[in-house]
């Protein structure tokens, strides 16, 4: 077992290492010059057409809506990442980390966007008639039989890292945060939450995505509302809060009360690892959800899938990190989970802790459902729409598992597997940049700020 837990911190290191974040930034960096900043410029048109997304159009070929498609992203990608994330990551990377985070955002945004737009654009039905799609079927469909393998890879790396990185870490989570907080018995919240489970994903993805639609705007809502108040009470140490992401995201970080220190390399290092696994730009899950909502065009549900980054990391993740910054307990020694309920506690004493459990109970919990949703197209992928219920039963049976057992041999597999999913998915979208180019064109051909777009691009037949 020591040789296993050996092995896999290694591969972990390499997996997250600099090379793979080098990879992810630099892809973003590509697709967003290659854009010429579409995914920054166009974020308005992309809430316009997301607000237009909240009911299926009859001329439009889908499971769900646009909405339910994006909020089921976020369900999946709003969770413990945007709370002990976060929290780790200026742990062990100083206040500047949280600099990093957005700049892996904003690139994010163009390689979110066009995830989805291979993921809608190459998309197919499976054998009960429902859309699918993701990074599997852009590589196969797009690049062709020789490439089957690598899309046969990512779809093995996720069906397996959901069961740990989206499912069993998540209910551990929530478990060991009720019963620290509440003092609510681990077993009976694997109990409860396996119940719940089970009547969502059972249903596939219409249930899922109406949970979606009607809990995760509201628990984003709430979260971001209480994390304002915390703001408010520490208003004055806001501009100061600034002045320390800025200066430490490019200067060494000094050793100061409970926190050891860090140099600029482990606050990128940091920044950026949490930031990606927070909002998942750049894993391929994106496409997965979006590929099943109702669209007649690629690019409107890219532009929609974008905004799934800006939310969860701009948003939901600067409330976490100012907050902690802001409440000056940054430098307390505390990691994680902990040291975000220590600075909602700080600003609001005696239910500030609690606030931050029941959201982190929430964000775990939505996290499970999407992550349900990715495992299932994965395992579709491998060995065809047999595998569904024998999946949903599996996923459901893993819950009070993860309640009560010890994850850590789990959580470092998981992790490791989920950072593998990037590499499959980065190689497509380098490979099939030029389809993604020529689709942008032609949807916004009639718009004059495009026409700056490079033409002399040779693209990949479908």
């Amino acid at each position: 077992m020591e040789y296993l837990l050996n092995t896999f911190n290694e591969l972990n290191g390499i997996v997250w290492g600099a090379p793979m974040l080098v990879m992810i930034l630099g892809t973003g960096l590509f697709l967003m010059f290659l854009l010429r900043f579409i995914p920054l410029r166009k974020i308005g048109a992309g809430f316009a057409l997301l607000w237009q997304g909240r009911t299926k159009a009859d001329d439009e070929s889908g499971e769900i809506s646009p909405f339910q498609a994006l909020m089921t992203c976020l369900a999946a990608t709003v969770g413990t990442g945007n709370i002990a994330g976060v929290a780790t990551a200026i742990f062990m990377g100083g206040p500047g980390a949280l600099f990093w985070m957005w700049c892996t955002a904003l690139v994010g945004m163009a390689t979110k966007y066009s995830e989805v737009v291979l993921a809608v654009h190459y998309r197919e039905k499976d054998k009960s008639g429902e859309y699918i799609g993701g990074p599997m079927y852009a590589i196969k469909n797009g690049l062709g039989k020789r490439w089957v393998w690598l899309g046969s890879a990512f779809a093995v790396f996720g069906g397996l890292a959901g069961f740990g990185i989206g499912n069993m870490v998540q209910v551990n989570s929530m478990a060991l945060a009720l019963e620290s907080t509440l003092q609510v018995p681990t077993w009976v919240t694997g109990v409860v939450t396996t119940i719940i489970v089970a009547m969502v994903t059972l249903g596939g993805v219409k249930r899922i995505g109406k949970v979606a639609e009607a809990l995760v705007p509201f628990m984003c809502v709430a979260y971001v509302i209480c994390g304002l108040v915390v703001l408010t009470v520490n208003a004055a140490e806001i501009p100061h809060a600034f002045e320390l992401i800025f200066t430490y995201a490019f200067t060494p970080v000094a050793a100061t009360g409970g926190f050891a220190g860090s140099v600029v390399l482990m606050s990128i290092r940091y920044g950026v690892a949490r930031g990606v696994f927070s909002n998942e730009a750049g894993l391929g899950t994106a496409g997965i959800a979006q590929a099943a909502g109702t669209t007649k065009s690629a690019v409107r549900s890219g532009l929609i899938g974008m905004l799934g980054t800006f939310i969860d990391t701009l948003i939901v993740c600067s409330v976490t990190g100012l907050s902690i910054i802001t409440s000056g307990v940054w430098t307390n020694g505390q990691s994680g989970a902990a040291l975000s309920a220590a600075a909602f506690e700080a600003a609001m004493p005696g239910f500030g802790g609690i606030v931050l459990t029941i959201a982190l109970v929430i964000f775990a919990f939505t996290t499970i459902l999407g992550w349900s949703y990715y495992g299932e197209k994965c395992w579709i992928y491998l060995v065809g729409t047999k595998a569904v219920l024998p999946f949903r039963v599996l996923w459901v049976v893993a819950v009070p598992f993860g309640a009560i057992s010890q994850l850590d041999f789990a959580w470092l597999v998981a992790d490791t597997l989920n950072g593998m999913m990037a590499i499959p998915n980065l190689l497509s979208l380098l490979l099939l940049s030029p389809v993604i180019l020529k689709l942008t064109k032609e949807y916004f051909a009639g718009d004059e700020a495009e026409e700056t777009l490079p033409v002399s691009v040779n693209t990949t037949s479908n």
